[in-house]
C-alpha cells in the first residue's frame, strides 16, 4: 500500500484529493497537513509517507522551501507539486529543489493517481501542457563543458532518466536485461555524484547534459 501525505490549504480541495486516494485500492492518505512545519513536525516522529502532494503557496513556508528541507532530511520520499501556478519561476524552482513531479490543479483524480504511481516506480511526473515550458527555461542556459565521462549508454539511458522512464520501462526500449540498466543507472549517478532520482534530473536539466535534437519528455 503506498501511503500518500497533503500539503495544501485549501481544506475543500485537500479533503477531495483525499478522498479519491482512498477510493483506489492501492494507495492511502492518512495525514493531511496545512503548513511545512506541521508536515516536518510529523515526519520527527518516524512517520514517513512514499509520496508527499504539496501545494507551493501555503502559510509560513512556501511548498518549494519545503520540498528543499524535506529532501535534504528525507531522500526517499518522493515529492509531486499540486499547484496553480504554471509560471516558470515555479516550475524551475520546484524541480531544482527536488520536486519528482509538477501537476496542475486542474488535474483530475485519474492524473494526479497516475502521477503518484509514475514516481513511485522510479519515473517523473509533469502535466503535459508543462513540459514544452520546462524545457524552455533550460535552453537558454549555457550548456556543461563537463560531460562526467558519461558514455554513449549511459547518455541513452540519461535520457530516458529524465524523460521519466523507470528501470523496468528502459530494458524494454534499450532491449537489455534490467539488471544491466540498474548498473548503468548506478553508473550515472556516480558520475553525476547524485543520490536522487530528482537530484540527476535537475542537475541533467540545470547543466543541460541533453543535447539538443535529443529525446525529452513527452
Amino acid at each position: 500500500m503506498t501511503d500518500v501525505w497533503t500539503i495544501e490549504d485549501n481544506t475543500s480541495y485537500s479533503h477531495l484529493i483525499r478522498s479519491a486516494i482512498n477510493q483506489s485500492n492501492w494507495c492511502r492518505c492518512e495525514y493531511e497537513f496545512i503548513t511545512v512545519a506541521d508536515t516536518l513536525k510529523q515526519l520527527s516522529k518516524g512517520s514517513q509517507p512514499d509520496v508527499i502532494l504539496t501545494d507551493i503557496n501555503l502559510p509560513g513556508m512556501n511548498g518549494i522551501e519545503g520540498i528543499k528541507i524535506i529532501k535534504s532530511k528525507f531522500h526517499q520520499i518522493e515529492i509531486i507539486v499540486l499547484t496553480v501556478f504554471d509560471d516558470n519561476e515555479k516550475i524551475f524552482d520546484a524541480i531544482c529543489n527536488g520536486a519528482n513531479g509538477y501537476l496542475l490543479k486542474n488535474s483530475s483524480p485519474e492524473e494526479i493517481l497516475e502521477a503518484i504511481k509514475t514516481v513511485v516506480d522510479g519515473g517523473s511526473s509533469i502535466n503535459a501542457s508543462l513540459a514544452r515550458k520546462v524545457f524552455s527555461i533550460f535552453s537558454v542556459m549555457k550548456q556543461s563543458e563537463n560531460t562526467y565521462g558519461l558514455t554513449k549508454r549511459e547518455n541513452e539511458i540519461l535520457h530516458y532518466l529524465v524523460d521519466g522512464k523507470s528501470a523496468s520501462e528502459i530494458a524494454k526500449i534499450t532491449f537489455t536485461s534490467p539488471l544491466t540498466v540498474q548498473t548503468h543507472i548506478k553508473n550515472i549517478y556516480n558520475k553525476l555524484q547524485v543520490n536522487t532520482r530528482s537530484g540527476l534530473v535537475s542537475k541533467a536539466l540545470k547543466e543541460r547534459l541533453l543535447s539538443k535534437g535529443s529525446k525529452n519528455l513527452r
